[in-house]
């Protein structure tokens, strides 16, 4: 009778991996030369991006000025010709042969400037109708007492661990 034997075969890693503590430091430093190139290259990107797009919004700028120009001569002539172009108010559109025109309503919106004043004006008012009150879980507080928490539902608290490698680097002092 023969058993037949399974072999289990491991592909090779596809990174190297140091073998002493010496490799270890090394491939370290190995990674912050490779983090420091990436930024380099990463910055030279950005300049040149910079340019490009500053070369593009020159190029549009004159354009863009005429837009708000003639913009402004059609509202100009489209208010004064409202009535017509609206049908007396029936519509807020005109439809012209090279385009429409339209006249908007935003929404309303909101504004507050300083919200610790307008709060306070509103709690002297007796308006605290308008005075939003949020619950939610305070979370500082299940992590400072976990145990207090841990039968109920809908609640959980997780933690990682994280492998972290932070080559050594220093900056260059400023000199003046």
């Amino acid at each position: 009778m023969s058993v037949a034997v399974r072999r289990l075969k491991l592909d090779a890693t596809p990174h190297p991996v140091p073998q002493t503590q010496d490799e270890a430091v090394a491939a370290i430093a190995e990674i912050g030369v490779h983090q420091r190139e990436r930024t380099r290259i990463e910055t030279l990107m950005n300049d040149e991006l910079a340019r490009i797009r500053e070369g593009w919004e020159k190029k549009a700028a004159p354009h863009q000025e005429a837009i708000k120009e003639l913009q402004k001569g059609v509202q100009i002539w489209c208010e004064a010709n409202r009535e017509r172009l609206t049908q007396g108010g029936k519509v807020k559109y005109a439809h012209l042969a090279s385009g429409e025109v339209k006249w908007r309503i935003t929404n309303p919106r909101v504004s507050v400037r300083d919200v610790k004043a307008a709060l306070d004006a509103l709690r002297a008012a007796g308006l605290t109708r308008f005075i939003r009150v949020k619950e939610e879980v305070n979370k500082d507080e299940v992590l400072n007492n976990p145990k207090a928490v841990a039968d109920i539902k809908g609640i959980s608290i997780s933690q990682r661990e994280e492998f972290i490698v932070v080559p050594f680097e220093t900056t260059l002092e400023s000199v003046s």
